[in-house]
């Protein structure tokens, strides 16, 4: 009887262990749950956060924060996450830039965007601008080519700095069409549009390009996307222009450390999905496009974008620091 009644226990627990978001024993969540943010204050990777933050706190029943750790290329907040306990009360906001090109820009870097984090879901993504000073005698892409080929080393591209993705989409187009364009970096992007739309540098891939475009200080030739963006319908992708597997996307996820219970994990991808597509977000980040995705889809994402960023780096031979 002893026997039989500590299997019956036994089975219960295992039973309760197997429920969706149930560890322990416990529903999850029993406390609040905190997003690290990479970022400073009042920015994009901030402000989207916050918002999913926001949804979050509804769909789990649980407070959900944002806690800024910003630094060092958001590396920073990225190690802090990945050395927290994986069990789903501490999860990260994170980028293209700290889940690939970092891979390539530091030699040691202090945690692996593969190994240490659990996927939950992309949340948006975005292009960049390719944009022209007016004054230069293009229209489309396949004219930008044909200009730089005839002049080698004359045109220039403005960038935010060495290894930003401005700088590393530029690397991108001289390597897919085959041109040799002069890199100017700046201290940040916003100074490199200006001295581009001042005429003092001929183009830039930009994140703020269409809203440039249209006060008609840029011409606005392409979107770096591999496909349209919703946002800007009527603007050719560079693929469209004639180089043929460039893609530069600005993408934002959310992810957890890894060991984190696949329950948990299949709980916050749910629930961060259910919050992406109310209407309010597509209203809020009108320049995004709201793109939540499985965990499984995240994770190959990553896998395809730090080798591509590696290729990048090693033609433009930017050593890492």
């Amino acid at each position: 009887m002893t026997g039989d009644r500590s299997a019956l226990v036994l089975l219960a627990a295992v039973l309760i262990a197997a429920l969706p978001g149930t560890v322990g024993g416990q529903q999850y969540p029993v406390k609040p749950v905190r997003i690290i943010s990479p970022f400073v204050a009042g920015g994009m990777g901030d402000l989207l956060p916050r918002a999913i933050a926001q949804g979050l706190t509804e769909t789990l029943g649980q407070q959900v924060i944002v806690e800024n750790r910003a630094g060092g290329s958001q590396i920073i907040g990225m190690q802090l996450a990945a050395k927290s306990p994986p069990d789903g009360y501490t999860l990260v906001f994170a980028t293209v830039t700290s889940l690939a090109t970092n891979v390539s820009a530091f030699r040691n870097l202090p945690y692996n965007p593969v190994r240490d984090f659990a996927p939950i879901s992309l949340c948006c993504t975005t292009p960049l601008y390719l944009v022209v000073h007016p004054s230069l005698p293009v229209r489309t892409v396949k004219q930008l080519i044909a200009l730089a080929k005839a002049q080698p080393g004359r045109l220039a591209f403005a960038s935010g700095g060495h290894g930003t993705t401005n700088h590393l989409a530029g690397e991108m187009f001289k390597l897919l069409a085959g041109v040799d364009l002069l890199h100017v970096p700046y201290k940040s992007a916003a100074p490199a549009m200006v001295d581009v739309m001042a005429g003092h540098v001929s183009l830039m891939f930009g994140a703020a390009g269409l809203t440039d475009a249209q006060t008609g200080k840029v011409r606005l030739l392409a979107v770096t996307s591999a496909r349209r963006f919703p946002g800007a319908p009527d603007v050719p992708t560079v693929q469209e222009g004639g180089v043929p597997g460039f893609d530069v996307t600005l993408w934002w996820a959310l992810l957890a450390p890894a060991g984190t219970p696949a329950a948990i994990v299949a709980r916050l991808s749910e629930d961060t999905d259910k919050v992406l597509r109310q209407p309010v977000m597509a209203e809020r980040f009108s320049s995004l496009e709201i793109t939540p995705s499985t965990p499984e889809a995240l994770g190959e994402l990553i896998k395809r974008e730090i080798p591509k960023w590696r290729k990048v780096f090693e033609s433009a031979k930017i050593a890492p620091e």
